[in-house]
């Protein structure tokens, strides 16, 4: 076999072999990479929607996504506003957007919830109104969207393309916005805004495979080798 190996067929052959393992051990990190970033992702979801919620008229810093705030005020429904683009459960759909104005005069962007596209996306459709009177609102809270410059301009009236206070009716007082879970009056009509589902075992089976590929062609490799060295060997054998 070591004559084998020292010709340049079995040169190349070795070589090629040997880029290929590299390349999915390469892969194989990088999945196992992606499903650490998943899980950490994961278990900091799970914590924050188990957490007690933040009073949001008191923070002073800015919040890490998805942490859990308590707001109370009343809905502005003169300036709500669709954002397009928001599929769900397969179907394309809007958010919602209204500005809660605070009991101590600030304001600040809720998504009440998901409306499906019942015509065409680039029509908006009519939106309900939101509970009327003081509501107290529980809700995630996000960074602002920044929008790209293909959704900045020709969308009809009270739709935006992003959660981007550059293109919204008002400012807000707050770097970010929340995204309802539970509100007291309850809503009607208009669907709760789902929470990704994070699955990190994907990544990990993809780790697994290109792992095992990487064994599958060292494996190759060798029987391919030995079974050339026999054939030689049978070969020059005296009859």
């Amino acid at each position: 076999m070591l004559a084998l190996l020292r010709t340049r067929r079995w040169i190349a052959f070795t070589t090629l072999v040997l880029v290929a393992i590299v390349a999915f051990g390469l892969l194989s990190r990088w999945q196992w990479q992606r499903a650490n970033e998943k899980q950490v992702q994961r278990i900091a979801l799970e914590e924050a929607a188990s957490a007690k919620p933040s009073e949001l008229s008191a923070i002073v810093n800015q919040p890490p996504d998805w942490e859990s705030m308590s707001v109370t005020g009343t809905y502005d429904l003169s300036t709500q506003v669709v954002v397009r683009q928001r599929p769900q459960d397969g179907r394309n759909g809007f958010w919602v957007l209204t500005p809660l104005q605070l009991v101590d005069g600030r304001s600040v962007w809720v998504v009440r919830g998901w409306l499906p596209a019942n015509s065409s996306a680039t029509i908006s459709p009519e939106i309900p109104d939101p509970p009327s009177g003081q509501v107290a609102v529980i809700g995630s809270w996000h960074g602002f969207e920044q929008i790209s410059a293909a959704s900045r301009t020709g969308l009809p009236s009270k739709m935006v393309g992003a959660v981007d206070p550059s293109v919204l009716p008002l400012p807000g007082d707050f770097d970010g916005y929340l995204r309802l879970t539970t509100s007291m009056p309850s809503q009607e009509v208009l669907v709760f805004v789902a929470a990704p589902q994070i699955d990190d075992t994907m990544n990990l089976s993809y780790a697994g495979q290109w792992l095992l590929f990487a064994g599958v062609a060292l494996v190759g490799w060798y029987v391919f080798l030995r079974r050339e060295a026999k054939e030689d060997a049978s070969d020059t054998a005296p009859v």
